[in-house]
This record gives structure tokens, C-alpha cells and sequence, in this order.
């Protein structure tokens, strides 16, 4: 029988496709694949991807953010930058199926790179959907579940904290906190499967199910791990809810991260 979230040959199944795209987000997505050629051209833009619930066919309209990756042929600038959050919040404001839009800029040199081999690479292969372009998919190599695996997408974690504990402390208005709620949390859910990961021996990107595989192995943390996914899909400003995560959940995470898996490899 094969594991959840691989082939038949025991290597992770990309997850997302343009096929499962909920009906309510076709135009978000057509409306994105248009203003990123728009935006950006052949000049700029080698290859377009969307990743997160859209593709994955689990969006909530009115609640799910619309998360796109931009491949470009050379390292992004700040032109570049400022291209990507202008098409962003035009996006934003023009679709009430979403709440918010994130784009990531690389350079096709770094998603390439074998620095990058088991961290970006494997994310743009196994957790990227094409969008526009060719497909980066095809000159990187097929993943498996692996302690390499783990160790190179989350085994920084630890890197975050000082920048989370400054964002929380400072006097942010509750917008701000929801949005670091919401980013803290789906970091320590996807970090908490990843520990876990090359034991269980599957994949999967949905937060609730992240949870259930984590508490197999880490009884005494579940709850914790529950309410992360919680409040990855509802964000929340409550102060001792992100105090649990930031103070509590997120440096065990971390110290326990680094005892099975090691650090990841330093990058520049």
C-alpha cells in the first residue's frame, strides 16, 4: 500500500494542479497568470507557480490567501520587489475570494542550486503548481520523505524566534498580530510534520492532518500542536495565544528540531 501523499514508487506526489482549482478562485487565478505576464514579461519572468489550498483544491472563499512563487531569470531586484507587491494588492482588492496575496520572487539560479537542492528546489517540484512558463520541476529530482529532507526545509526554525518575540512585543495593532498568528502557526505545524515526517513515512500540507501525525509520536505537545492549526486557518490577536506558540511550542520545536535532525545548512 503507498504512504499518504506519495507515488507508487515511494516519492513525494506533487500536490496541486490547475485541474482542482475551486470554481469561485478561476478568475483569481486567471486574473493572476495575466497581470503576472503583464507585470513582469519574458524578459523578466521565466516560470509562474501557484502553491498553498487554491491549487490544492481546499480554499475557503473569503478565507484562503492566494500564494504565488515568480521564477525569474536572474536574482530579483528591488524593482522587482516593488512589481511583485504592487500586483499583490491589486489582486488583493480586486477579488473578495481571498484574503490577501503573497508572492515570492527568486532567481532561477537559487531554485536551482544545490544549496537549495532539498529545501526551495523540492518545494517548487513537489509543492508548486505551474502557472506560466516552463516547468523548473523537470530539471530537479524527485523527493522522498527523508531525514535530509527534514533537516533542510525546517531545520532553522530557531533562526526565527528573536524576529517572532520582536514582532510580538512591539506595539502592533491587531491586524498585524493576526498576521504574525498566522504565519507563526503554519510554520510550526509544517515544522512539527517535518520532525516527524521520515518516521511516519508520508506527506501531507493539510494543517489539521499535519497535527494528527505530529501527536502520534508527541503526545504530550498535541494540544499545542492542535491549536496551531487552528489558528494557521483563523488567526487570532489574542496575546497569550501567541505567547503559547512564540514562548512555549516554538523554542521546544526548535531545540527538539536540531536533537533529531541537526541544522540546516547555513545559506549566505
Amino acid at each position: 500500500m503507498t504512504a499518504e501523499g506519495l507515488d507508487d514508487d515511494g516519492f513525494i506526489a506533487r500536490e496541486g494542479s490547475l485541474s482542482r482549482v475551486p470554481e469561485e478562485f478561476t478568475p483569481v487565478v486567471d486574473a493572476a497568470r495575466a497581470l503576472i505576464a503583464e507585470t513582469f514579461g519574458d524578459d523578466r519572468l521565466h516560470s509562474a507557480y501557484l502553491y498553498g489550498s487554491i491549487p490544492r483544491g481546499t480554499a475557503i472563499p473569503a478565507v484562503s490567501d492566494l500564494d504565488l512563487l515568480l521564477a525569474l531569470h536572474r536574482e530579483p531586484t528591488r524593482a522587482d520587489r516593488a512589481d511583485a507587491d504592487a500586483l499583490e494588492a491589486s489582486l488583493d482588492a480586486s477579488f473578495g475570494q481571498i484574503d490577501g496575496v503573497g508572492v515570492l520572487l527568486f532567481g532561477t539560479g537559487t531554485l536551482l542550486s544545490d544549496l537549495e537542492r532539498h529545501d526551495l528546489g523540492w518545494f517548487v517540484a513537489c509543492l508548486c503548481t505551474p502557472l506560466l512558463g516552463d516547468d523548473l520541476a523537470a530539471a530537479l529530482p524527485r523527493y522522498r520523505p527523508t531525514p535530509l529532507l527534514a533537516r533542510e526545509t525546517n531545520g532553522d526554525l530557531g533562526l526565527a524566534l528573536p524576529r517572532w518575540r520582536e514582532q510580538y512585543a512591539a506595539d502592533a495593532t491587531d491586524a498585524r498580530r493576526r498576521r504574525l498568528s498566522r504565519a507563526v502557526a503554519r510554520r510550526l505545524v509544517r515544522s512539527g510534520l517535518t520532525l516527524v515526517m521520515p518516521r511516519w513515512g508520508g506527506w501531507t500540507s493539510d494543517l489539521t492532518r499535519s497535527a494528527e501525525v505530529f501527536a502520534r509520536y508527541y503526545p504530550e505537545r498535541a494540544a499545542q500542536m492542535y491549536l496551531a492549526a487552528a489558528t494557521a486557518r483563523t488567526p487570532t490577536a489574542d496575546p497569550a495565544l501567541l505567547g503559547t506558540l512564540i514562548d512555549d511550542l516554538a523554542p521546544w520545536l526548535a531545540a527538539e528540531y536540531t536533537a533529531v535532525h541537526g541544522h540546516k545548512t547555513p545559506r549566505p
